[in-house]
């Protein structure tokens, strides 16, 4: 998997930052957005959405990934994904959605994150999550 380019970059950017105007955060007031980039281009965003149930809370990642799942794409079908944090310093994806994006991405696959510093810091996948363990998935009823 090769790094994407800087135009691509910087429309999945664009992307997430909208995104995250949509987040509901009543609880951090921290609106994160995300935006994954399927290997044919097409590009969907997610954001993250809070509960007072914290555990239920759902971040922006995995919001953009049920959402692509629910639009029928799968494992092997994502290019990169590119989170955008509010504040000075760019944020890596919590545990949970590490595990979650381990299940779709390939080990080489860049997962990005922006901030309003400008900055952008990339990772692997297996840099994410290093000895990742996976199970084989169930073969499909025909």
């Amino acid at each position: 998997m090769i790094k994407i380019s800087r135009k691509i970059l910087s429309t999945l950017e664009e992307a997430a930052k909208k995104a995250s105007r949509n987040a509901y955060t009543p609880y951090s007031s921290f609106p994160v957005g995300a935006a994954l980039l399927a290997e044919d281009g097409e590009i969907y965003v997610g954001c993250n959405v809070e509960n007072a149930s914290f555990g239920l809370t759902n971040c922006a990642e995995r919001s953009v990934m049920f959402t692509a799942v629910a639009d029928g794409r799968g494992r092997g079908d994502f290019s990169a994904m590119l989170i955008y944090t509010p504040g000075e310093t760019c944020h890596a994806p919590c545990g949970a959605c590490r595990q979650v994006l381990n299940e779709f991405f390939e080990p080489e696959a860049y997962i990005y994150s922006s901030c309003d510093s400008g900055e952008v810091v990339a990772w692997t996948m297996d840099e994410l999550l290093p000895d990742s363990f996976e199970l084989s998935p169930r073969p499909k009823d025909s």
